[in-house]
């Protein structure tokens, strides 16, 4: 199986130097966190500090561009953040980073030490292809709100990304969906790193390599592709 991913004209045109990498994964291992990934996980938060050199998150230029591409389609990045600066912000807290089972820690410490989004969904849990679009605002995001399912709305021009069933992942790469989220049995993944301009197409590359090397540590003989970048330039 291969996923169809398509990015719309509309997001094209409201982030012109958009990249991203997709890593699409089969036969993984998951389980709970370990104390391998916890390591990881610490790593990635010293190597944030060291590429922040005391700055705070949204003071970096790539993080600095997705606030732009945010308040592009009408969100404040100062209360929705994007994946990257909100686990940045965790990183460098006294709460630290999250643990919630071994693939999650396993993206969130790439994303982290890289400071890029990074998102993973689990392939058997998403209907036909995944699109990036900019939502009419009558699309379906089940989540979890107060232990119940409910169902929301994005707000007419968000950028979001959806499949068939609906909506999986909303602003951008601000809050992923339950439906599709990488848990303990999944057994196929897809992984996604994205990143704007100024970041180098190269860094995001290599933060993909990073990831799918680790993929493989974790999960032997998992059958691993990453796809070559694409750009909305």
């Amino acid at each position: 199986m291969t996923l169809t991913l398509t990015v719309s004209d509309d997001v094209r045109a409201l982030a012109p130097h958009f990249t991203h990498v997709a890593i699409e994964a089969h036969g993984l291992v998951n389980g709970p966190s370990s104390q391998a990934g916890s390591q990881l996980l610490d790593d990635a938060a010293r190597r944030l500090a060291v590429r922040l050199e005391g700055r705070a998150p949204h003071e970096d230029p790539h993080m600095a561009a997705w606030r732009a591409a945010y308040t592009a389609f009408g969100s404040k990045p100062s209360r929705t953040r994007n994946s990257a600066e909100a686990l940045a912000r965790r990183a460098l807290s006294d709460a630290g980073l999250p643990r919630i089972n071994l693939l999650v820690d396993l993206y969130n410490a790439v994303s982290v030490a890289h400071l890029i989004p990074v998102g993973g969904e689990d392939l058997d849990r998403i209907e036909g292809g995944m699109r990036l679009i900019r939502a009419t605002g009558e699309e379906r995001f089940v989540t979890v709100a107060g232990g119940e399912e409910t169902v929301e709305h994005p707000d007419a021009g968000e950028v979001v990304w959806c499949d068939d069933a609906g909506v999986t992942c909303r602003r951008w790469n601000w809050r992923q969906g339950p439906r599709t989220r990488l848990t303990e049995e999944t057994t196929s993944g897809i992984f996604l790193l994205e990143s704007l301009a100024p970041m180098p197409v190269a860094e995001v590359t290599a933060a993909a390599a990073e990831l799918a090397e680790l993929l493989a540590k974790f999960s032997p003989g998992a059958d691993i592709a990453v796809r070559a970048p694409e750009s909305a330039a």
